[in-house]
């Protein structure tokens, strides 16, 4: 069996593990129809760890929208985080794995820094651009695509949580139609009741109308 090529990427550390990873394990078979389907992304199964939701996002031909190639990218994702508190931010350490199927052991890859990654609401993913280079996946030398399968994994260890109880979203509706009602009222000033109605109209399949108080009417006069 040859040595896997890596790239000798900065703040990137690998080892190698007879333990499988503590929180989850994604077996993923005929992985070649992902590349030859052009598949962009898979993601996996939502798992649960430190009492968030996660789950993992590969790109086996690389991520494109970050211009990678020749590479798988892997990333964490955190999900189903609308119940949570407002500003609220996770911070976790993360490892992922690779199992070598000849060896019966695996590759793990994290931060050389052993640094957190924080996960908030505007950053939910976090993860490696050039996971493992695709040539090096697929020698079948190094054991871990086997039989077209190949299994990956990840651990989460959550180490810190916090939640500043603000913060705020914002929805812009595409293609949403704006739609104007013109009120003409006659004899403004001389309106005695205490509230006046306009004719009911229609927007958006929805019928409206509009309630004038007069105390309005009295406030714009002074």
């Amino acid at each position: 069996m040859g040595t896997p090529e890596f790239d000798d990427l900065q703040g990137v550390e690998r080892m190698v593990s007879a333990t499988p990873p503590a929180q989850y394990v994604v077996k993923i078979q005929s992985y070649s129809s992902l590349s030859k389907n052009s598949v962009g992304k898979y993601e996996s199964g939502v798992f649960q760890a430190g009492g968030y939701k996660w789950k993992l996002v590969l790109y086996p031909n690389g991520n494109k929208s970050k211009n990678v190639k020749d590479h798988v990218s892997l990333y964490l994702s955190m999900v189903e985080t609308s119940s949570l508190p407002s500003g609220w931010e996770v911070h976790a350490l993360v490892r992922f794995f690779l199992r070598d199927q000849d060896k019966d052991n695996y590759l793990i890859i994290q931060d050389a820094m052993r640094k957190e990654w924080h996960f908030h609401g505007m950053k939910l993913e976090c993860g490696f651009d050039q996971f493992i280079p695709l040539k090096t996946l697929t020698d079948a030398r190094n054991g871990y695509l086997v039989d077209d399968t190949c299994v990956f994994g990840a651990e989460v260890s959550v180490t810190k949580e916090k939640s500043t109880g603000q913060g705020e979203n914002l929805l812009m509706i595409k293609g949403a139609i704006s739609q104007k009602h013109v009120w003409k009222v006659d004899n403004f000033w001389k309106l005695d009741k205490e509230f006046y109605d306009s004719k009911v109209f229609m927007a958006e399949n929805y019928k409206w109308y509009r309630s004038q108080p007069s105390s309005y009417r009295h406030a714009a006069k002074n």
